[in-house]
């Protein structure tokens, strides 16, 4: 959702390359993408979808993904282990499974602080 977009406080036009964000979506995203690089929205998505997709292909084949001053995408082994039906308290094996997980970068955690 959308607070500001190429204005302040005060009605005046800023910098249209910050854009003030509550929740952002795919979509704000392919917005975005749009707007910096022109072109059609169709080209955007395109980018942001492919960019999507190479990061959960690489995840598949176990790899991680790096980016700098973000953070890294992994897969992590969970091992499989027993645990509590909350409803009935009878024991219940869990399965071994893989999980992407989320690694944030100094300067991610530094400039949501």
């Amino acid at each position: 959702m959308y607070v500001l977009q190429g204005l302040n406080a005060y009605g005046r036009s800023i910098n249209t390359n910050t854009i003030f964000l509550i929740n952002m979506n795919k979509q704000d995203m392919v917005d975005w993408v749009h707007g910096k690089i022109g072109g059609t929205k169709v080209q955007a998505e395109e980018v942001v979808a492919g960019l999507l997709d190479a990061i959960v292909s690489t995840l598949k084949k176990g790899g991680e993904v790096s980016i700098a001053g973000l953070g890294i995408f992994s897969v992590k082994q969970r091992a499989a282990r027993m645990a509590r039906n909350p409803k009935t308290g009878e024991a219940v094996k869990v399965a071994a499974t893989k999980v992407p997980k989320f690694r944030a970068a100094k300067a991610l955690k530094d400039a949501v602080k």
